[in-house]
């Protein structure tokens, strides 16, 4: 076991952990005692969140340390995954053995763990977020007792994204399939009008993303297509014939995307946008994202626009995406189909935040529940509106942790979990 008292920054470089200090453990035995021994504590995994969710008053522990190979069980289709790893090294080890997770990410970089927390998500009109191939959670809780939630446990639905209140989770089971190829098609410049058609688009391949800056146009419709589906269709749009990389849709190299142009590959390459070896996205840079019912999704698309001049000075770029409802009580896509509204901000932290209160404004009217991991000012009283569970969730806090050893600044300002 290592200390570390600088805990530094999170991946993007635009949030500063407030912890004492990071422990980093190289056994479960280690992490039992450091939880056992601890007055507050929180899991760090891979820092890809932008606010203080994973932050806290005492110490933060580093579990990349616990490595173990994935364990599959084939035949009940299943994965047992140390919860440091990262999708990129999980989808390599399943790839190398035939098998396949149901979707992934924008990034592989992320961690199993605390994606899945988060209710972290990827695209398609009939995939689930990350964390509704969950089946299992192992965990050390406050008292340093290593429990066992499974999917027959009635309260699974509540600790799979559960913000790392309940606990550090040590291990995660997923569901997994067969591996599969994935082809990437990328359509350019569809007019504003084109969404008129979302439902169709969204729903023209097995995962579609849109990308627009919000001044009349949708910059790009990317496309991604498995093997047993049939080409995607263009909308009678102009397809790139050179790869574009989304953060920057008129220049910037693209070298850390994954393969454009009709290329087909494996779903851990290509399924992600950007390449688990290269560094992603855009770097130095501000997220938020909210999610609405998708019925309602146009309407808020097109309420959006009508501000768009107001922010778009200050964004990089928007991603719009489809996910399917789950049953996960704090998952932004509960009990209803979603449309995912992301906003990849420049570095302009005083004037994102002024910007935020607008747009949850124009969103309120379409019950926007905010991605966890990523900037928002939805206060506690608009939350609970949002998610009818949460009186069970809190209950279930109290039941694993009645000291509060997990508790952090974030849980008290957004849940009033204290």
């Amino acid at each position: 076991m290592t200390t570390d008292s600088s805990v530094g920054e999170n991946w993007a470089g635009t949030y500063r952990y407030g912890a004492r200090g990071i422990v980093s453990v190289r056994s479960a035995g280690e992490l039992v005692e450091l939880v056992r021994t601890s007055h507050r504590i929180r899991a760090l995994g891979t820092r890809h969140s932008f606010n203080d969710i994973a932050d806290t008053s005492g110490i933060l522990v580093d579990l990349s340390g616990l490595r173990s190979d994935p364990e599959i069980d084939e035949e009940r289709r299943r994965v047992t995954v140390p919860a440091g790893t990262s999708y990129g090294t999980l989808g390599r080890f399943l790839q190398a053995r035939g098998w396949a997770l149901h979707n992934l990410g924008s990034l592989p970089h992320i961690s199993v763990a605390g994606a899945c927390a988060t209710g972290t998500h990827g695209s398609g009109a009939t995939n689930q977020s990350l964390a509704a191939s969950v089946c299992g959670i192992d965990m050390v809780t406050a008292d340093g007792d290593v429990v066992h939630v499974g999917d027959s446990d009635p309260q699974f639905h509540g600790a799979v994204v559960a913000l790392g209140a309940l606990g550090i989770v040590i291990s995660l089971t997923l569901r997994i399939e067969p591996t599969f190829d994935v082809r990437q098609d990328v359509f350019v410049d569809m007019p504003w009008s084109g969404l008129g058609e979302l439902d169709e688009i969204m729903k023209s391949a097995y995962s579609v993303s849109l990308f627009t800056r919000w001044m009349g146009t949708v910059d790009l419709v990317w496309t991604k297509s498995r093997s047993d589906e049939g080409a995607p269709a263009p909308f009678g749009l102009g397809g790139a014939t050179l790869a574009i990389r989304p953060m920057s849709p008129t220049g910037d190299d693209p070298s850390n995307t994954t393969d454009q142009c009709g290329v087909r590959g494996p779903w851990n390459e290509m399924l992600p946008h950007f390449r688990f070896d290269k560094i992603p996205s855009h770097g130095d840079e501000i997220q938020s994202e909210y999610f609405v019912a998708r019925e309602v999704g146009l309407e808020a698309l097109n309420a959006l626009e009508r501000i768009g001049e107001r922010f778009s000075p200050h964004l990089i770029v928007s991603e719009l995406r489809y996910v399917a409802a789950d049953e996960m009580w704090l998952s932004p896509a509960y009990e209803r189909d979603a449309l995912a509204i992301h906003f990849t901000w420049q570095r302009h932290p005083s004037e994102v935040r002024a910007l935020l209160g607008l747009i949850e404004e124009t969103l309120s009217p379409y019950q926007a529940r905010p991605h966890w991991g990523k900037w928002f000012t939805t206060d506690v009283s608009h939350i609970a509106r949002l998610y009818r569970r949460l009186p069970d969730f809190t209950a279930l806090v109290d039941e694993f942790d009645p000291e509060g050893k997990f508790h952090n600044e974030f849980l008290s300002r957004v849940l009033s979990i204290d």
